[in-house]
Order: structure tokens, then C-alpha cells, then sequence
């Protein structure tokens, strides 16, 4: 496998599929271009070894081709910004145009591809098919949407001479230009910065971990997590339990957790982890008391109540201080941390102390020594709402991604480079 560190980009054209899903106001500017900051060491290590660069990337799930909502070109100013270049947008992605501009780009210089997503094949779907189309209408569109994007995924690649996937957060999907793209790349395909340091901080904790090891999960649900509890099981020394998915815990304890959000479903299989851990020596902790209101909106009473006493009419909205002191002893003795979701509804600012205290003694932790991975959606927005991004070791932009791939499921963007 090509390392870009090492390899020769002089004279030659790197196609690279980078993740520009960026948010925008009504205005279309860029509210937070994260993103685009953290493709930029990538793009830049290629203009300084005497290449040109083609960028791709989807924004949002457009429902019809060239739907100028969702097109690319808001965000050019956005890429210039930040990469100090000229970027020329190509105005499609398959059309004559970009296959001349693509044709005649020359070292030094950057063009954008239209949003992929323009074309249902980039992600090899059928569109507009009626909801009551038979089987084997649905067959045949499907067969024929394949053979299309074969095309589509040729096209792409014959704009390059080499290709590089740093869109770690579109790496679960076996789309067009994020895993099939790369079959045209035998000996010319690599992970540029943000993929390799993904992988590469994910690993670092999941498989060489310095003890004590502690994981904080969060969120609404259990049953989205439940795979990556198992895994986990398997290498932490401490699994910190907080947000909505600990009431499911609590209740299949017999605890009373009033109007609190409950997945009854899977208590037993709460019940079944809590013995997983306990057999493995693995230490959960789930709150002792929280923050309660009597209705989910920022604008709700509180009190501070036991975890098993939860009255009627009202549901836990955040971990409380006695609970979050707790927890702050684990974290603050741990020398690996993840932290994957929310420890309540921190959207609402009457509930985002807990969320925010944790935020802050992960980033204590890891003043201290501790290495610490942020994932997952809601914690990498905490973490970036609370201007601590730069106080814990990496923020991981995954998403899906990130939780497939603890979850030990092999992404076929990662594969496709890989193999």
C-alpha cells in the first residue's frame, strides 16, 4: 500500500475524495468548516510535491440532479480560505467540461467536481422507482443503476493518475468514488492525513490502549451502542454509562426512572452486560442521581433525584453534580479515554452542564497524560460547542464511520485502499 508520504506526485493528477459535507446558513456560508480544515495537509502535500489536485465530495442527500441547495460551488470560497489557492470549479462531475479541465489541469492547481451525489450513481441506487413496483421491476433497475456506475466510477478515475480516499467519514459506505474508484488505482492509491490519523488514533485505543482504559457512552439509545458495548467489554478497564441510554440500565435493575427514556426491549440484554462486565472485571458506572424536569424543553422544572426514584411525570436530563464527581475520579485515573455521545440533553442549555464538566475533565485528563478520542456526532459538536477541540488528543470526524469500525466491521473504503 502507498504511503503519501512517500510517494511521487510530480507532474501528476491525485484525484481525492475528500468529506466537504459542510453546514450552511440560508446565505450558503459555511457555519463550520472543520471539515475543509482537516483535508487541507492532505491537499497541500501534493501541490508542494509538484501535483494537481482534483477534489470530489457529496454535500447533503439531494433528491434531483443540480439542485443548486445543495451544490458545491458555495463552498469554494470556504476551500480558498483555507488552502490559499485558486480553486476552479469544474460545474459537474461528469460532464465534457470536467474531463478537459481534468485533461489540461497543470502542478499547482485545484479543481472541485460537483456534488457526486448529483448522480444516483455515485452511491449505486435507483431513483424514483414507485414505492409499489414489483420484484422484478425493482431487480432491473437495480441491475441496471450497477452497470452504471461502473461507468460512472471509470469516469472518475480517468481524470487521475492516482487516487487518495481522506473521507474517513464516508468510509462505511461502498460508494463510487470511496471504495470502488480505487480498483483503477492497482499501485496509486493511499489514505491521506485525516483517514490515516483516524485509523490510526481508533487503533490506538481500541488495540494498544495504556491502562486504565476507560470508555464514556452516551446518548438517547442502547440499542445503537450495543455491538460496540460488547467489543469494548473486551479491552476497558472502566465503561462509564450516562444519557438516556442508562435508563434502560436502571430500570432492568428495578429502578424507578418516572417518564425517563427507556428501551424496555433490551433490559435484558442490559441485565446480560452488566454480568458480561462483572465476569470480565470490567467496572460500569452508571449514574447515581440526575437532573430530572417535568417536560423535555429547556424551559422545564428541575429537581436533583435518585437515579432508582425518579417521580412520576418527570425524566432525567442530565447527570447531576454527586453523579459527575464520581466519574470524575474514574477519568481522571485513566491514562486511555473515549468518549463516544452525550451524558444528556446538552442541545437544551439548562441541561448541557454535565456534558460540558465531563468535556472539561477529559480535557483535564489529557493535560495530565491521558491519551483521549472524541467520537461520534453529538460528542465531537459538545466538544467543539465548548471550545475544548484543542485540549484532548484527537476528535475523530467519523460519525457512522467511527462506530461501525469499533465495531469491528471492515469499511469498504478502508479495504479498498488496503487491499
Amino acid at each position: 500500500m502507498q504511503k503519501i508520504d512517500n510517494y511521487n506526485f510530480s507532474g501528476k493528477r491525485a484525484i481525492i475524495r475528500v468529506d466537504f459535507n459542510v453546514p450552511m446558513n440560508e446565505k450558503f456560508e459555511v457555519t463550520d468548516d472543520t471539515r475543509i480544515r482537516a483535508a487541507i495537509p492532505t491537499i497541500k502535500k501534493v501541490l508542494e510535491k509538484g501535483g494537481s489536485v482534483i477534489l470530489m465530495s457529496h454535500l447533503g442527500r439531494p433528491k434531483k440532479n443540480n439542485d443548486d441547495k445543495f451544490s458545491l460551488s458555495h463552498i469554494i470560497g470556504a476551500i480558498e480560505s483555507r488552502l490559499d489557492v485558486k480553486v476552479a470549479f469544474a460545474g459537474d462531475c461528469m460532464g465534457e467540461k470536467a474531463a478537459q479541465m481534468a485533461a489540461d489541469i497543470k502542478s499547482g492547481e485545484v479543481i472541485l467536481l460537483e456534488n457526486l451525489r448529483f448522480y444516483a450513481e455515485e452511491e449505486g441506487k435507483a431513483r424514483g422507482l414507485a414505492e409499489d413496483a414489483s420484484d422484478e421491476v425493482k431487480s432491473a433497475a437495480k441491475k441496471e443503476i450497477k452497470e452504471k456506475q461502473k461507468e460512472f466510477t471509470k469516469k472518475l478515475a480517468s481524470y487521475a493518475d492516482c487516487y487518495i480516499n481522506d473521507a474517513f467519514g464516508t468510509a462505511h459506505r461502498a460508494h463510487a468514488s470511496t471504495a470502488l474508484i480505487a480498483e483503477y488505482f492497482l499501485n496509486d492509491k493511499m489514505f491521506g492525513y485525516v483517514m490515516e490519523g483516524e485509523l490510526k488514533a481508533i487503533d490506538k485505543v481500541l488495540e494498544s490502549p495504556e491502562r486504565p482504559f476507560t470508555a464514556i457512552l452516551g446518548g438517547s439509545k442502547v440499542s445503537s451502542k450495543i455491538t460496540i458495548i460488547k467489543r469494548l467489554l473486551e479491552s476497558v478497564d472502566n465503561l462509564i454509562i450516562g444519557g438516556g441510554m442508562g435508563f434502560t440500565f436502571i430500570k432492568a435493575q428495578g429502578g424507578k426512572i418516572g417518564n425517563s427514556i427507556c428501551e424496555d426491549e433490551f433490559m435484558p440484554l442490559a441485565l446480560e452486560i452488566l454480568e458480561e462486565a462483572k465476569q470480565k472485571g470490567v467496572k460500569i458506572y452508571l449514574s447515581v442521581e440526575t437532573i430530572a424536569g417535568n417536560s423535555f424543553s429547556n424551559d422545564a422544572d428541575i429537581q436533583t433525584v435518585s437515579i432508582n426514584n425518579i417521580p412520576d411525570g418527570w425524566e432525567g436530563m442530565d447527570a447531576s453534580p454527586k453523579t459527575i464527581a464520581i466519574w470524575e475520579n474514574v477519568i481522571l485515573n485513566s491514562k486511555t479515554i473515549l468518549w463516544n455521545g452525550p451524558v444528556g440533553v446538552f442541545e437544551f442549555p439548562k441541561f448541557a452542564k454535565g456534558t460540558e464538566t465531563i468535556a472539561k475533565i477529559i480535557a483535564k485528563a489529557t493535560e495530565k497524560g491521558a491519551y483521549s478520542l472524541i467520537g461520534g456526532g453529538d460528542s465531537v459538536a459538545a466538544i467543539n460547542k465548548f471550545g475544548l477541540a484543542k485540549d484532548v488528543s484527537y476528535v475523530s470526524t467519523g460519525g457512522g464511520a467511527l462506530l461501525e469500525y469499533m465495531e469491528g466491521i471492515e469499511l469498504p473504503g478502508v479495504k479498498a485502499i488496503r487491499s
